[in-house]
């Protein structure tokens, strides 16, 4: 990533266009850094047992221990760190291990992707990890994946699989996508075909598949499937062997080790291997087993061999397996020694906390998901007395006072030897971001088939053992995963994620046990009513969520919630799901499930804005009987079949959209606008957008958007100014899902400004609806008019102005609104006139694609464009000018300068009644 920093303070992260992991797109939690940057319940001191000392108070008490145990050769040191990708962190931690020859090194990521690590292990002999081209693939078979939008790789995976997703007259191809899972994922969204199986189910279907696509000794029991997955398995296996070497198989990185495997063996099968998908040697899921890692610590812990435990940035106590009952045995270890960004459930068991830098305020370096190294540089001195990981480091290796710039570029002079001239080539990684010849070293590594008969036989004992492959209240199934928006738990600080709509439950500030309608219906659980689950003796009282799209037989609690020491934010929201996870269930186990009284209240967005007659029947002078169609959909041979000047839907009858109305629509409204030079509008395109909210987080944080709380959220007063709508569409035990995002249309006829009293919302000379915060009285006659809902009104002093750090924080070029008025999307009106006056300035026309707005920067998948409609050179003119183009709610004859393309899919005519549109 970049910053953006006004006098010194970064206010806005955006991706770095030169880096292979991003190409300048960013996901909401990248976003969501700044406010950890400023988040006031971050730690701001080094404390021993709750009282304030010094960075040379520390480094003189522990001096002394520190040379008792190099006595001992570091008999008794431990340190536990999370997953590394830092090579100065690793240099650092190696000269440690020099000293201290009987120290060891612990790592433990709750959420990382243990059985991938497995699976990759089995197959090719190393840990490495998988990287994929989706801009080779026609096909791609997801097993349960999430990966466009959760993962290392994934907003890279997002830009290339988007490409294939926009369907042109010209006769270019159309991508297809498989989506088969248990847990409905944001990436399943934009599938051509997408099927729930429970997770029995899906490893039967993927052996299955795997047998058709020609892997040796993989054939699953044909009555382990249902017939409609049966009916899959030769239309999806003979679509994989038609593209074979130009498909993908992606598998949940999260599920059984005996589906990833397959998933290998499927690629290899196919011949996907150094095209589609490539395993570089020098790039590793992890080096480490983490739980292997984790277990052993435990264990050192529980027989009082640990003289001192260093813990940096990990928080076990709250995420460790439970039989590990870690925060029970941490407490034999005679020294503890905590560093972190915040004082924690761990730190809170620790002698000593360090508070940490954040990443924008200290040095370091990472890997990519590819294996691209990259340099991490600071934007501002440290806010607090705090140092970073690697500085921490320092103090047990004799260089207690070396900056983090010295350590990282001491590293890079050790890796760069040999590469020419030094100081040339790390002032072009500072300027670059990447740094060139730094990548991981490469190399090949082969498959080996050996670990597909086992695996293969592993699955059809399962299926054997559990024979009637119904789910009972004694035997349920469960799945953890890793929250949509928190991750595994250490982003709970956050207040912009913990009020972020997760993708699909559209849940804030919560998670809850998720269960498909039948299967609540089956086992007598209500939507927001209590149950209790147990495993193995342990108990968790939640709450439940009734989700359609979720598979029958099976239910999924995110992790990452529940927390009881996150700061004012993120204590006591939603469930802890570690308290039911062990080593040998880290990511599924079967719980029996029983309800309770009592309901518990989620705040749920989905319904707070809607389109007040999005799903009834009215007339018009026209039509007797229509019925609003807010998200308009049809197939790639329909958009194919069309001719010159025709528009997708015309048969149906449909209103034309923008540029498509065959006569001009009467109006009351008293003038219509012409735009001599520029005329701002919008494009979204419904095909590629996943539903991220990226788009929704980088607004907020662009834009100075307030965070309300749970409270004010259920009562639908939630400020983000761009909102993700879901819809089903179908059949509910197994919908299409269908993602909407919904800014302020910009309407050309806009109903707000007619009725605002003070004229507080008015319209600017290049089409956009403007909005005068200073002159608004909060009348809300805008809201009430406004038939998309996208108007949001500060009830409260939402704003804290109190918090200096907060401050700087804000982004100067957007006005921090104050309590009683309406606030709206604004097309970053900043943003526009920022580059205006730069090519004023400059003496030069705005050129097409400078003008981007924070949303469009974000996206993924690049399914928002904006631009001069007027200028046929931008991307938006184009895209308005294509035949799946519309206006939401045109028949209302607002005329939006926001339009959308059609989603389009791509079904296989091989599969009877997949065709949706």
């Amino acid at each position: 990533v970049i910053a953006e920093s006004h006098e010194g303070r970064p206010t806005k992260l955006e991706g770095n266009a030169g880096h292979p992991s991003s190409l300048g797109s960013t996901d909401a939690r990248t976003q969501a850094e700044v406010l950890g940057l400023y988040d006031p319940a971050r730690s701001t001191t080094i404390r021993y047992i709750q009282q304030t000392r010094s960075w040379s108070d520390f480094t003189a008490a522990i001096s002394g221990e520190i040379r008792a145990l190099e006595a001992l050769q570091g008999e008794g040191l431990r340190f536990l760190t999370g997953a590394m990708t830092s090579p100065t962190f690793e240099a650092q931690m190696q000269a440690i291990l020099a000293r201290f020859p009987q120290a060891k090194w612990h790592r433990w990521q709750p959420a990382a992707p243990h059985a991938a690590r497995a699976a990759a292990i089995a197959s090719f002999g190393s840990g490495v990890e998988t990287v994929y081209d989706f801009t080779q693939a026609k096909v791609v078979l997801s097993l349960g994946a999430d990966f466009l939008t959760q993962g290392p790789g994934s907003i890279r995976y997002a830009r290339d699989f988007s490409q294939g997703r926009r369907p042109r007259t010209d006769g270019g191809a159309m991508n297809r996508y498989y989506a088969v899972e248990s847990t409905p994922t944001a990436s399943s969204t934009i599938a051509d075909h997408r099927m729930i199986l429970a997770p029995a189910e899906l490893e039967a279907f993927a052996l299955a598949v795997a047998g058709a696509v020609g892997v040796a000794e993989a054939s699953a029991p044909g009555n382990a499937l249902p017939e409609k997955a049966r009916a899959w398995v030769a239309a999806v296996a003979a679509d994989l062997q038609a593209n074979a070497g130009a498909c993908a198989v992606v598998a949940d990185p999260y599920g059984s080790v005996e589906l990833q495997i397959l998933a290998h063996a499927m690629n290899q099968a196919l011949g996907n291997a150094g095209i589609t998908v490539s395993y570089p040697p020098g790039v590793e899921v992890d080096p480490v087993d983490h739980l292997a890692s984790i277990g052993e610590l435990g264990r050192d812990l529980a027989a009082g061999q640990v003289e001192m435990l260093v813990v940096l940035g990990a928080n076990p106590v709250y995420d460790a397996p439970a039989e590990l009952r870690f925060g029970e045995v941490m407490k034999k270890a005679k020294s503890r020694l905590h560093w972190g960004l915040y004082d924690d459930e761990t730190a809170e068991l620790c002698q000593w906390h360090v508070a940490g830098t954040h990443e924008l305020e200290s040095w370091g370096d990472a890997f990519g998901h590819d294996g691209t190294a990259s340099l991490i540089q600071p934007l501002v001195e440290p806010l607090y007395s705090g140092k970073s990981a690697i500085e921490m480091l320092g103090v047990f290796h004799d260089k207690t006072d070396a900056s983090g710039y010295d350590l990282v570029r001491e590293t890079w002079t050790a890796r760069l030897a040999g590469a020419g001239d030094f100081e040339k080539v790390w002032k072009k990684a500072l300027h670059d971001g990447v740094i060139a010849g730094g990548s991981a070293e490469s190399g090949a590594v082969s498959f080996g088939s050996g670990a597909v008969a086992p695996a293969a036989q592993a699955i059809v004992s399962r299926l054997a053992a559990n024979s009637s492959g119904k789910a009972s209240a004694a035997a349920l199934p469960l799945l953890f995963r890793p929250d949509p928006t928190l991750g595994d738990g250490s982003l709970a600080p956050n207040a912009w994620l913990q009020e972020l709509p997760k993708p699909i439950t559209k849940l804030v500030w919560d998670n809850g046990l998720i269960v498909s309608p039948k299967t609540a219906q089956d086992l007598h659980l209500t939507m927001e009513g209590m149950a209790e689950i147990q495993v193995g003796g342990r108990k968790l009282e939640v709450g439940v969520w009734v989700q359609p799209g979720h598979a029958d037989g099976c239910a999924t609690l995110h992790l990452g919630h529940g927390r009881r020491k996150a700061g004012p934010v993120g204590t006591g929201h939603g469930f802890d799901a570690y308290r039911l996870r062990t080593a040998e269930t880290l990511d599924a186990t079967v719980v029996s499930v029983k309800p309770l009284a009592g309901r518990y209240v989620f705040a749920n967005t989905q319904n707070h804005h809607l389109l007040e007659s999005g799903a009834q029947e009215y007339k018009t002078a026209t039509e007797e009987v229509k019925i609003r169609q807010p998200v308009k959909t049809g197939t790639f041979p329909e958009f194919a079949r069309l001719k010159a000047g025709e528009r997708l839907g015309q048969e149906h009858g449909e209103v034309g959209g923008e540029g498509h109305a065959e006569a001009e629509p009467a109006t009351l409204f008293p003038q219509t606008w012409e735009y001599n030079g520029h005329a701002r509008g919008m494009s979204i395109d419904l095909s590629a957008c996943t539903g991220c909210v990226a788009c929704v987080i980088a607004c907020q944080a662009e834009n100075n958007i307030p965070i309300v709380g749970k409270e004010q959220v259920l009562k639908g007063r939630e400020m983000h100014w761009i909102r993700i709508d879901r819809y089903f569409a179908g059949d509910l035990d197994d919908p299409q899902f269908l993602n909407q995002p919904v800014p302020c249309m910009q309407c050309e006829l806009a109903p707000c400004e007619v009725v605002c009293p003070v004229a507080a919302t008015t319209h600017s000379e290049e089409g956009l609806n403007d909005m005068a915060y200073n002159r608004c009285v909060g009348t809300r006659y805008c809201s009430n008019n406004c038939p998309y809902k996208v108007r949001r009104f500060n009830f409260f002093r939402y704003a804290n102005h109190d918090v200096p750090v907060l401050k700087l924080m804000q982004n100067p070029d957007v006005t921090v609104r104050m309590r009683g008025v309406m606030e709206k999307c604004t097309y970053c009106v900043q943003r526009i006139h920022q580059v205006k006056i730069n090519a004023k300035v400059a003496q030069r026309p705005i050129t097409p694609g400078e003008i981007v707005t924070a949303c469009q920067q974000a996206c993924p998948t690049e399914a928002i464009v904006f631009g001069d409609q007027n200028d046929p050179a931008w991307e938006v003119s184009r895209r308005k000018a294509q035949p799946s183009n519309y206006a939401l709610l045109e028949e209302l004859n607002t005329r939006p300068r926001t339009t959308y393309l059609a989603k389009i899919t791509n079904p296989n005519p091989q599969l009877s009644g997949a065709e949706r549109s």
